[in-house]
């Protein structure tokens, strides 16, 4: 405890010496110094007016200087923290202006993009308020999904997209936007993929797409041997032709060796211009998503496309 040694014996309390008042010591200086004047002038056998008068005038004079030595430094520190004041006020009022202009460019660049602005403006908005007096949960969540949108959004402007697993969302609405064509490759992995909540929402997407928009959609199943065309996939084939689908079925071991040369995998190109892929691993589960609209790669797989949708049957 605080006043006590090792041993509980009281430890020694200094004493905090006595503090006097400016103005107390201010007065007693300007006694002495009158004091010490009056002295020399009696030994000087000066009258006794100007005695008075010398010691009332240099005890004056001194407690004059002391009050302007104060005034002095009170108005150095004022002017220092004037000073201090101005350059945090600058600081502030620049950091104002960069933040409107920085608000003000965004919004110009919003203004002339091609994007809905009022969709991009309630985007903000929502993001702000949904955080405000959420728990610390919820801010997470926000913030995290802020995040995966700022990093799409920055992909999207290298024009490539990579997505680690099988996405779940893309292909729906890439299917919505789309407005003249869907060439699509299934691969063997897909086969379960059509039963499935999200190859359900994909065909009804399909659907409407070419109901609402005429859009063309061609499907070419691949298998690898001719066996594996059975009737589970003749089957498939006319469900989703019944949709108004184009469907053709390749098989592999029967291409020309020509043909054969060029990669075969699982991908979609939408309206020419945006290549969709899904890559699988050794055990046909997919690991990969990649939105790709580089020029050079659409035109390889849109190629790639017409030569084997030609050699499907």
């Amino acid at each position: 405890m605080e006043g006590t040694s090792t041993g509980g014996i009281p430890a020694a309390v200094h004493p905090t010496p006595p503090r006097f008042p400016p103005f107390l010591l201010k007065t007693l200086f300007t006694a002495v110094v009158g004091g010490v004047t009056y002295a020399l002038t009696n030994i000087a056998n000066q009258p006794e007016v100007w005695k008075l008068t010398a010691s009332i005038f240099l005890g004056g004079a001194a407690l004059i200087v002391q009050y302007m030595v104060d005034f002095e430094g009170r108005l150095g520190s004022v002017e220092d923290t004037l000073a201090e004041h101005n350059a945090e006020m600058k600081e502030l009022v620049a950091r104002g202006f960069a933040r409107i202009n920085e608000v003000t460019e965004l919004f110009g660049l919003v203004d002339r993009s091609t994007l809905q602005t009022e969709k991009v403006t309630k985007l903000l908005l929502s993001a702000t308020e949904a955080g405000s007096g959420a728990p610390p949960i919820m801010q997470s969540f926000i913030s995290k999904q802020i995040t995966g949108l700022t990093d799409l959004m920055e992909a999207l402007t290298r024009k490539l997209v990579d997505y680690e697993g099988e996405d779940h969302d893309w292909i729906v609405a890439l299917t919505q936007c789309a407005n003249n064509t869907i060439d699509a490759t299934s691969t063997p992995v897909d086969r379960g993929f059509w039963t499935s909540e999200l190859g359900q929402r994909y065909l009804r997407a399909q659907r409407d797409a070419i109901k609402e928009r005429q859009v063309r959609i061609r499907r070419l199943f691949i298998v690898r041997t001719p066996e594996d065309n059975g009737p589970e996939l003749g089957q498939l084939c006319d469900d989703q032709q019944s949709l108004g689908i184009e469907v053709r079925v390749l098989v592999l071991s029967e291409l020309s060796p020509i043909v054969r040369m060029d990669e075969t995998l699982d991908f979609i190109v939408f309206d020419d211009s945006m290549s969709y892929e899904i890559a699988a691993d050794l055990r046909d589960v997919n690991t990969r998503t990649v939105m790709d609209w580089r020029p050079d790669r659409v035109a390889r797989r849109a190629q790639r496309f017409a030569a084997l949708w030609e050699a499907g049957e």
